[in-house]
C-alpha cells in the first residue's frame, strides 16, 4: 500500500575539490572563478531543506582534524606580521599560487573560509551541527588532467591561467601527489629529447595535446604505510591524431617507450604503472576523444576504497583525493541500513553503490550512469566483490534526467553524486514531489516504470538502457514495488550548485 507521504532523511557529504578548469575559447565568458579549495574536504551535514516533506537527524559535531605535517621550515617565507601571513603551518606555500587556475586557498588549509560560509548557510536553515574533516593538506591529488603547450625545447605542462588559454607550467604543484610531479618531469624530458611538438590550438598542429595522470596506491606487495608514498602513475597521452595509424604514430610509440624505459617496471625508478593513448583531433574544448589504446604496462588500474577493490579505466571518472573519498564512503555507510534497496544516481563506475552492496549486504543496488565508458570498470569491480553477496546488483547506461521517478520508486535509499553543475532540473522536481505520486505498476528489473508510458522517445531511452544494463546476482528481488525512498544522500563537489538546489 502506498504511503500518503514520505520522510526523507538527508545527509549531505560535500567534497570541495581543487578544480582544473579548461575554459571556453572566448575568455570574456569567464566572469567569476568557480568555488574551489586546496583540498578535497569532507563535510557531513544533516540538513533541513525548505521542502515540507523532508526532515532530518542531527549528528554531533566533531572538531576538525589536521592529518598532514607542517611543511619544512625552509619552505616558509619570512613572516612580515601575524595578520599578513596567518597560519603558516597550514599554508600552501606553492610557487605557482595565483598564476595557475588551480588553487584558490593559500592559508588556513585546515579550515578554509568555505567551511564557515557553509556553517552559516545551514544555520540559516535551522541546522546548528556541522562537521568538517580534512585529510592530507599537501600531495593529496591523485588524478590530474594537464594541458601541454609551448615548444619541444620548452614544453609547458600545467593548467590554464584563469580566463585564458595560456598554459602555466606547474612542475612543483603542492597539491599533486609527488609522483605525479615526478612523472611530469619525466614526460618533459621525453618531449625534449624526442622532439615531440606540443599542441598549437590556434593552428591545430602539434602532437601532444593533454596528459592525464592517475596514481594508484593499491600495491599489496608493500606494507600499508608505504603504499601511498610509492604510488605508481597511469599516464594517458592525448595525441593529436585520429588513431594509432596516423603519420605521427612513430613519435607516440617513441614517447611511450621512453616513459616505460625510464620509469617502468624494469627501471630503477619504477614510477609508471602504465601508458595509454587517447586520440583527439577536435578543435573544441573536450579533452578526450572516443578512441583509446593501451600501449605499455598493466592494463587494469586498481584502487582500494570503501572496503572494496575498484577498477578504473583511464576513460572513467575517478575522485582525485583517494584518501578523502575513502573516508567519505566509510561515513556514508553509517546512514544506510543493512539489507536496504539502493539507487546510485550519477554512479560512474558504480563505486559508491558497490561499496554499499559489499558492506551493507544490500538486497538490491541499481547504479545509473550516462557515460557508457564506465561499464567495463563496473564489471571488473564486480568480479572482485565478495562471493557472499546475494543481492541484486545492476548497472544501467541511462540519463537520470529522463523519467527520474522510475529509478527512485522502489528504493529505500537514494544516493546522488552529480557533476559540479549539480542536479538535473527534472530530478530536482521528482525529489520535491515524490511523496505526492501514486505508484501503481510494479518494478521489474532495469525497465521499471511508475506509470503507463506512451511517449516514444522515453520508451526508446528505456529500451536502450535495458540493453546496456549489467545484472549481477538475482534478477528479481523481494521488495515493495510501491515503496518510496526514506533516505537521500547527496554528495556534492559544487558548493554553489548545491546551495542553489536547497534555496530554490
Amino acid at each position: 500500500m502506498v504511503r500518503p507521504c514520505c520522510t526523507i532523511e538527508i545527509f549531505i557529504l560535500l567534497n570541495v575539490d581543487i578544480h582544473y578548469p579548461f575554459p571556453p575559447r572566448s575568455p570574456e565568458k569567464f566572469s567569476t572563478r568557480p568555488p574551489r579549495a586546496t583540498e578535497m574536504s569532507l563535510y557531513t551535514l544533516p540538513i533541513r531543506p525548505t521542502y515540507p516533506i523532508i526532515t532530518c537527524r542531527v549528528s554531533p559535531a566533531t572538531a576538525p582534524t589536521v592529518a598532514s605535517p607542517p611543511p619544512p621550515p625552509s619552505l616558509l617565507p619570512p613572516a612580515t606580521s601575524a595578520t599578513a601571513v596567518p597560519s603558516l603551518t597550514c599554508a600552501l606555500q606553492c610557487p605557482h599560487f595565483e598564476s595557475c587556475s588551480g588553487c584558490t586557498h593559500e592559508f588556513n588549509l585546515h579550515r578554509p573560509v568555505i567551511v564557515d560560509e557553509a556553517s552559516n548557510f545551514f544555520k540559516g536553515l535551522g541546522v546548528s551541527d556541522f562537521t568538517f574533516d580534512s585529510c592530507r593538506l599537501w600531495g593529496w591529488r591523485c588524478r590530474a588532467k594537464l594541458a601541454v603547450r609551448g615548444s619541444s625545447e620548452n614544453p609547458l605542462i600545467g593548467l590554464y591561467q584563469e580566463g585564458t588559454h595560456n598554459v602555466v607550467d606547474i612542475p612543483q604543484c603542492k597539491a599533486h601527489h609527488p609522483n605525479i610531479n615526478a612523472a611530469v618531469e619525466l614526460l618533459r624530458k621525453g618531449v625534449r629529447e624526442l622532439n615531440i611538438e606540443p599542441y598549437d590550438e590556434d593552428q591545430g598542429t602539434g602532437d601532444l595535446r593533454y596528459v592525464q595522470m592517475a596514481v594508484t596506491t593499491h600495491n599489496t606487495a608493500l606494507p600499508a604505510v608505504e603504499r601511498y608514498r610509492n604510488g605508481r602513475v597511469q599516464v594517458a597521452l592525448v595525441w593529436n591524431s585520429r588513431n594509432e595509424k596516423s603519420s605521427n604514430s612513430d613519435k607516440l610509440n617513441a614517447l611511450a617507450n621512453f616513459l616505460w624505459r625510464n620509469g617502468g617496471s624494469r627501471s630503477k625508478l619504477h614510477l609508471i604503472h602504465s601508458v595509454w593513448a587517447n586520440f583527439q583531433t577536435s578543435t573544441n574544448n573536450i579533452i578526450f576523444g572516443n578512441r583509446w589504446r593501451h600501449l605499455l604496462g598493466e592494463r587494469d588500474f586498481w584502487e582500494h576504497v570503501g572496503g572494496i577493490d575498484i577498477s578504473l579505466d583511464p576513460s572513467s571518472f575517478g575522485q582525485a583525493n583517494t584518501r578523502a573519498f575513502d573516508n567519505l564512503l566509510r561515513k556514508l555507510h553509517k546512514y544506510v541500513p543493512f539489507g536496504a534497496s539502493v539507487a546510485d544516481l550519477y554512479a560512474g563506475a558504480g563505486v559508491i553503490g558497490l561499496s554499499l552492496a559489499a558492506t551493507k549486504k544490500c538486497r538490491s543496488v541499481k547504479c545509473i550512469e550516462i557515460n557508457k565508458e564506465s561499464k567495463p570498470s563496473f564489471e571488473k569491480t564486480v568480479d572482485r566483490l565478495p562471493k557472499s553477496i546475494e543481492g541484486s546488483i545492476s548497472w544501467h547506461n541511462a540519463d537520470t534526467s529522463i523519467d527520474p521517478l522510475s529509478w527512485l520508486v522502489g528504493s529505500d535509499v537514494i544516493v546522488i553524486d552529480p557533476p559540479r553543475k549539480g542536479l538535473d532540473t527534472t530530478l530536482i522536481d521528482a525529489l520535491r514531489t515524490i511523496s505526492s505520486h501514486k505508484v501503481k505498476p510494479s518494478l521489474k528489473g532495469s525497465s521499471s516504470n511508475i506509470k503507463e508510458e506512451k511517449r516514444p522517445w522515453v520508451l526508446r531511452e528505456r529500451e536502450r538502457a535495458k540493453e546496456a544494463s549489467v545484472q549481477v546476482g538475482r534478477e528479481t528481488i523481494s521488495e515493495d514495488p510501491q515503496s518510496l525512498p526514506e533516505t537521500l544522500i547527496y554528495i556534492s563537489c559544487g558548493w554553489e550548485s548545491f546551495k542553489e538546489v536547497l534555496v530554490h
